[in-house]
């Protein structure tokens, strides 16, 4: 077999020519070049090599494309979250990743954040054209650590405890939805997922917790303290009127005294030698038996 034959035999696959493979080859990267496919929930922004960014959005479904003249790069319109938090496992970022702030008294706090937010589709090509496509870092994150510092600093360590947290996360959402809305991305909101206070601060306000309840201990103890004591003063006024009125009572009726002793000795009792030289005699009718 000639050396020409070998050739040509070696340009062959199978039984296909090689200038065939060849033409499949480039027309399967023309029609990649050429056809867009945007899948739901995304929207797509061309690059032209003439006029720079096309100020439209493709929106979703099939596409075409002048290859090497226009490129498209897509993103999503979704709603995505933006976690910042000290706990692992949570967020975009490691361990770590926490907002650190400095309150109005110079106390070191750390907020966990989320951010909630989705780009806006129409003004998409001005997001490209302005940030691009890694408009989290540029943007979203250093607006919200900004934002989250600066107000923690209008605030007190003890109002950020004992505040309400869902005035300070209504106020930082809105600075940051105002913000980030330059840049054609919208917040729908923004949530505080924990505070951290520092170890001090913490023990301190431990101590505080059991000081108040042993206080509150304390108060109910002499409360109770006070009510015995109360109890036992209308008691004694009650005793101290009951003898006043059985006092005037006996005045009024000395015989009544007698009556009264009589009352309190064993049935039968007719006479009482109450020392030598006397003796007591009860009428009959004051000893009289009581009909059976």
């Amino acid at each position: 077999m000639s050396n020409a034959n070998m050739n040509f035999n070696s340009q062959k696959f199978n039984g296909i020519p090689f200038w065939v493979i060849i033409l499949v080859v480039v027309g399967f990267i023309f029609i990649s070049k050429t056809v867009l496919v945007v899948n739901a929930g995304h929207r797509a922004i061309v690059f032209n090599a003439f006029i720079g960014v096309e100020k439209r959005t493709l929106g979703e479904g099939l596409h075409f494309l002048l290859p090497v003249i226009q490129t498209p790069t897509v993103y999503s319109v979704r709603t995505e979250t933006y976690t910042m938090s000290g706990q692992s496992g949570e967020g975009q970022q490691q361990q770590g990743n926490a907002i650190d702030c400095l309150t109005s008294d110079g106390q070191k706090i750390g907020l966990d954040m989320s951010v909630i937010y989705n780009l806006i589709p129409e003004k998409l090509w001005e997001l490209h054209r302005q940030i691009g496509p890694n408009y989290v870092d540029k943007i979203i994150r250093p607006s919200v650590r900004s934002i989250a510092r600066n107000t923690i600093a209008n605030y007190t360590v003890t109002e950020l405890y004992s505040g309400d947290r869902a005035k300070l996360q209504n106020e930082i959402s809105q600075k940051i939805q105002t913000e980030i809305s330059k840049y054609y991305i919208n917040s729908t909101e923004t949530l505080i997922r924990n505070v951290i206070f520092s170890e001090e601060f913490s023990k301190a306000i431990e101590q505080k917790q059991v000081a108040m309840q042993d206080a509150e201990r304390m108060k109910y103890v002499l409360l109770k303290e006070n009510s015995e004591k109360q109890r036992k003063i209308i008691e004694a006024e009650g005793q101290a009127a009951a003898i006043s009125k059985k006092g005037a009572a006996l005045k009024a009726n000395p015989l009544l005294i007698r009556y009264e002793y009589v009352d309190k000795i064993a049935p039968g009792v007719k006479t009482i030698i109450t020392n030598q030289s006397s003796i007591l005699n009860f009428p009959g009718d004051m000893l009289k038996d009581e009909p059976k």
